[in-house]
């Protein structure tokens, strides 16, 4: 039987990079003990306020079916979350709640982008992003963000890429997977470039409240660009809730309607009661939130530090997130060997950046999500395997 030529538009070389982190699942459900430093999974406690909302709610029959862009006291205060930060105006119109960042992305794309379009995006990028761009019938063209320059971007390198056919130029910061944070004059140039060929500016910001070099510029937060930005951010990291699937898409009412008629078809509406937990993790500043941030900088530091002097290898300090990169090219192994034979022999697990575009080839992910004790533990066995790669044969 035949299936669609969508099928193979949205597999992606990006994944291939799961490959590592699905044997280690297959070794922890085998018996094995994994430390599983793979994705971005946080293993903090979520804000209880968040989690009392949602069972009060489910608790109160809020189980049927809810708006298809969410809840207006919801999209309200999403809203005014958005205005307080960027100090720009922004609505509720504005606003579309979404499955999760990655849901609001593909669902932005769709309705930004299709064949014959190009999409402009900084490699390395997140594995998913050449899927997302792939579904909609667009093509991805990448400017690099290489390691020289901090994994920031090179803005001549973006400026010629632009071509007729751009329809959308796509930032991630803090960015996944390198944790580089662009400055504020890095966001306003390529919303410059958005104005002079006018172009959609698309911005994943779900790592938004992990900025911890210098503050997050949104770019929602540049004046005379409301007509053609698009922020996606959700709760997944911000309040350790990625189980909650609930996110959302900042941009002018005219493509919010485009999207409800989307998410029509597609999801119907998010649950109801996770968005009333939602609605009380957003109402407020909550203190867990920067209470996460200062934990994921000391972890960066721990690891940083604790991995400086592996053997063959360069640890690249993030500007923000929760990743720390490993750059292993030193060892003489590709990343991904590097990550399979630390698995073999160490039981760590780690995500090859590989897949992530060739900006980043040579280097490894290394979630830090989870416990300091447990971090110290790995730092140790990766320590261990990249000296037992050094010693005299």
């Amino acid at each position: 039987m035949r299936f669609s030529p969508l099928v193979g538009r949205v597999a992606g070389r990006g994944s291939a990079a799961w490959d590592v982190h699905v044997e280690a699942r297959r070794r922890q459900q085998a018996g094995e003990d994994v430390i599983f430093l793979t994705v971005g999974d946080p293993d903090q406690e979520p804000p209880a306020v968040a989690i009392e909302a949602m069972i009060g709610a489910v608790r109160d029959g809020r189980t049927g079916y809810s708006p298809t862009i969410g809840y207006p006291a919801l999209r309200e205060a999403i809203a005014a979350r958005v205005a307080r930060r960027s100090g720009q105006p922004c609505a509720a119109d504005n606003i579309a709640v979404v499955p999760g960042a990655q849901g609001g992305l593909y669902s932005a794309m769709q309705c930004l982008a299709g064949p014959g379009d190009e999409i402009i995006v900084g490699e390395p990028i997140y594995a998913t992003y050449e899927g997302v761009i792939g579904a909609s019938g667009a093509r991805m063209v990448t400017f690099p963000l290489g390691p020289e320059r901090g994994f920031h971007p090179d803005l001549d390198a973006l400026t010629r890429a632009i071509t007729p056919q751009t329809r959308v130029l796509w930032i991630n910061s803090p960015h996944n997977p390198t944790g580089a944070v662009f400055t504020r004059a890095e966001v306003e140039a390529v919303a410059a470039l958005c104005r002079a060929h006018d172009l959609w500016l698309l911005s994943d910001e779900v790592y938004e409240d992990l900025a911890f070099a210098r503050p997050h510029t949104s770019a929602w937060s540049l004046s005379g660009m409301a007509e053609r930005t698009v922020v996606v951010s959700s709760l997944s990291k911000s309040h350790a809730l990625p189980a909650f699937r609930l996110g959302w898409v900042v941009g002018p009412p005219e493509l919010i309607r485009h999207l409800a008629n989307l998410l029509l078809c597609l999801t119907y509406g998010s649950p109801a009661f996770i968005q009333y937990g939602a609605l009380a993790a957003l109402r407020d500043e909550l203190p867990e939130v920067a209470a996460l941030r200062e934990d994921y900088r000391r972890r960066a530091a721990l690891m940083s530090d604790l991995l400086a002097d592996a053997p063959g290898c360069r640890v690249i300090a993030p500007e923000g997130g929760m990743f720390v990169l490993l750059d292993v090219r030193g060892t003489g192994l590709a990343a991904a060997d590097f990550a399979r034979r630390l698995l073999d022999s160490e039981r760590v697990a780690v995500l090859p950046c590989d897949g992530f575009g060739p900006s980043a080839a040579g280097h490894l992910r290394i979630a830090l999500s989870a416990p300091e004790a447990r971090l110290r533990d790995a730092a140790e066995r990766i320590l261990r395997f990249a000296r037992g790669l050094n010693r005299p044969r």
